[in-house]
C-alpha cells in the first residue's frame, strides 16, 4: 500500500530575484564575510533580538547554514552587477531579508539594511520583492512581522507594504504583531 504525502513547505529552494536595483539571492556560506561586515553594526544588532553583539564570521556563518532545515531563509539584497567581494557596501550586500515558516498558515518577513544604505529605498525594493514571491509561492499563508512601535522607519515602511498592526504583541519583547492585508 502506498502512502502520499502533501509536499512539505520548505524555503530551502526560493529562487533569486533581480530587481532595477538590487540582486536577491539565497545566502551560501562564501557570503558569510559580507554578512559579518554589514551585520556587525549595534543599530542592527539591537534592533534584532536574536542577533549577538558583537555579530562574528562564526555567527554569519550560523545564520546562513539555519537555512538548510527549510524552515527559515535569509536572503542577500545585492547590488546589481556587482560581484559579492566588491562595491562599496560592504560587498555589495546592502541588506538580508529573512523569511520564517511560523505553523501551517503563516509566513514572517524580517530584514536589515546597513547603514550606508539605509535611506535610499533598498528595503523597499528587497522586502516587497520577497513578499511578492512569498504571495505567489504560498497563496495561502498570511504574511506577518513584527516590529518595535518605537521604530519609526520600520514601522512606516511596512505600513507602505500593506502591514496592519493587529493589537498583538509580538513573540519577541518590544514588538508588536502585523499582518499584510
Amino acid at each position: 500500500m502506498f502512502t502520499i504525502r502533501a509536499a512539505r513547505a520548505t524555503l530551502s529552494d526560493l529562487p533569486g530575484i533581480d530587481t532595477a536595483r538590487l540582486s536577491i539571492v539565497a545566502l551560501q556560506p562564501e557570503d558569510a564575510d559580507a554578512v559579518r561586515r554589514l551585520t556587525d553594526d549595534p543599530a542592527i544588532t539591537a534592533a534584532v533580538d536574536f542577533l549577538p553583539t558583537p555579530f562574528t564570521l562564526q555567527d554569519a556563518q550560523d545564520l546562513i547554514l539555519s537555512g538548510r532545515r527549510g524552515q527559515d531563509r535569509f536572503l542577500g539584497a545585492w547590488i546589481r552587477g556587482t560581484g559579492p567581494a566588491t562595491g562599496t557596501f560592504g560587498g555589495d550586500l546592502v541588506g538580508v531579508v529573512g523569511t520564517h515558516l511560523r505553523g501551517a498558515g503563516v509566513i514572517e518577513i524580517g530584514y536589515w539594511i546597513g547603514g550606508a544604505a539605509r535611506g535610499r529605498g533598498f528595503a523597499f525594493e528587497a522586502v516587497s520583492a520577497i513578499i511578492d514571491l512569498l504571495v505567489r509561492r504560498f497563496p495561502s499563508r498570511t504574511i506577518v512581522a513584527e516590529c518595535r512601535p518605537a521604530n519609526v522607519a520600520s514601522w512606516g515602511l511596512l505600513a507602505k507594504l500593506g502591514f496592519r498592526d493587529t493589537g498583538e504583541e509580538g513573540h519577541r519583547p518590544g514588538r508588536r504583531l502585523l499582518r499584510r492585508t
